[in-house]
């Protein structure tokens, strides 16, 4: 009696009621009625929400459906098209890997990592200022609208096939195979593009095409591998993934939009994103899917510097590296790769009433995650507002999902 071993615990989500670590239950309810909004006002058919405080999941509900005709409910085990989300949960973390064995630098330039990219005008962009998005790159390219026919409108037989041939074999769609050598043409359109004339902040998804195509050089292994092997499978992160059909089944996976543009079918299964379908639905900006619980252990990998089940991942100091401004004096909110709480009231970046080394993401179909060390709260908030169309956009307007960041923090202050 009195002998024993100490056995330190493992650095896990655990599940648990909101008073257990230090939060309303009572207040954390508005949730539910922010659901009740939410799907009255159709503002998404359904979604996830889940919140952890200090290690613990306090609450984890999905809601409505997978669609708005009601026919199959929203499980927690469904996964959604995480959309930008696959920025930090996929392409930052192998950046950060890459950064750690010194395969690249935060002050390398393009030039010096892609030879496509000397002598062009992106030649000496660093990688620090394209993670800031300070790199003066455009936001988007509309790459599929150079694949339609000009005068029907229609996706061009040039470079499209309905079924799979050794010549036409992405897959971008259900039925849908484009010409493999159009990887190439996207990759030379960015070369090619115009650089904006004035330095500053703009938002741009073209650097997360060239981290893919960076990581995949210097590990010579495709970029949904990659993460695979160095995170999602050790972490337990099994609802975790790009190209979901190979891995559930449709059923399990919750559909985007009725597109009446490009792909003319439901997107089910295959990334929402037009430039990610295209690269055959891996890319570094986008193609991710998962359910919240997963999406909240990496972000929990995160909060607790790197390491998560008692395995290291990152090095803290690369965490921290990471989750600092370097541009804040050109009014610049983000890190590296992170989205950071406004530096401008009038955005609605987080609700707010998050600290300063708080950090996490949106994403285009309506998704939404955030971690803040100083409270160790997570939250993840995942829906298909795109459905039945990208023009749904009563979730952005309500800022329904930094209201709720809102309640959460309230549910904190209530009881500490």
């Amino acid at each position: 009696m009195g002998d024993g071993v100490f056995i330190k615990g493992l650095d896990v989500l655990q599940y648990t009621i909101p008073e257990e670590a230090g939060v309303s239950s009572e207040k954390l309810s508005i949730i539910d009625k922010r659901i009740d909004t939410i799907l009255k006002e159709k503002m998404t058919p359904g979604g996830q929400i889940l919140v952890a405080k200090n290690g613990k999941v306090i609450y984890n509900k999905s809601f409505g459906y997978h669609t708005l005709e009601k026919k199959r409910p929203v499980k927690n085990s469904d996964v959604y098209d995480l959309a930008s989300l696959t920025k930090i949960l996929a392409s930052v973390p192998m950046i950060m890997k890459a950064e750690e064995e010194r395969k690249i630098s935060l002050f390398s330039s393009l030039g010096d990592l892609v030879p496509r990219y000397r002598n062009s005008n992106k030649d000496t962009l660093l990688i620090k200022e394209i993670l800031s998005h300070f790199g003066r790159l455009r936001s988007w390219i509309p790459f599929y609208l150079d694949t339609k026919d000009s005068v029907t409108g229609q996706n061009s037989t040039k470079f499209y096939r309905r079924k799979r041939t050794p010549r036409f074999n992405i897959k971008v769609a259900n039925n849908l195979y484009l010409a493999k050598e159009y990887k190439d043409s996207i990759y030379k359109h960015i070369v090619d593009s115009e650089q904006r004339e004035r330095e500053g902040y703009k938002y741009s998804d073209l650097g997360y095409y060239i981290f893919k195509e960076v990581l995949e050089r210097k590990y010579h292994r495709p970029l949904d591998r990659l993460v695979e092997e160095q995170f999602y499978k050790s972490l337990g992160a099994y609802r975790m993934t790009y190209l979901p059909l190979n891995k559930f089944a449709k059923d399990e996976i919750v559909p985007t939009e009725k597109d009446n543009y490009y792909r003319n079918q439901l997107v089910h299964g295959y990334v929402h994103d037009m430039g990610a379908a295209m690269l055959g639905g891996v890319g570094g900006h986008a193609g991710l899917f998962a359910n919240a619980n997963d999406v909240a252990k990496m972000m929990q990998l995160f909060l607790q510097d790197g390491s998560y089940g008692g395995k290291r991942y990152l090095k803290p100091e690369t965490i921290h590296k990471f989750n600092k401004r370097y541009y804040e004096q050109k009014k610049v909110r983000r890190g590296l790769g992170f989205d950071k709480p406004q530096l401008n009231p009038k955005v609605k970046a987080t609700c707010g009433c998050v600290s300063d080394v708080s950090f996490g993401h949106s994403g285009f179909t309506g998704t939404y995650t955030w971690a803040d060390p100083a409270t160790g709260v997570v939250y993840v908030f995942l829906s298909n507002r795109v459905y039945p169309t990208m023009k749904n956009y009563g979730l952005v307007r309500s800022n329904m999902r930094t209201k709720i960041q809102q309640d959460i923090q309230d549910a904190i202050l209530m009881v500490e």
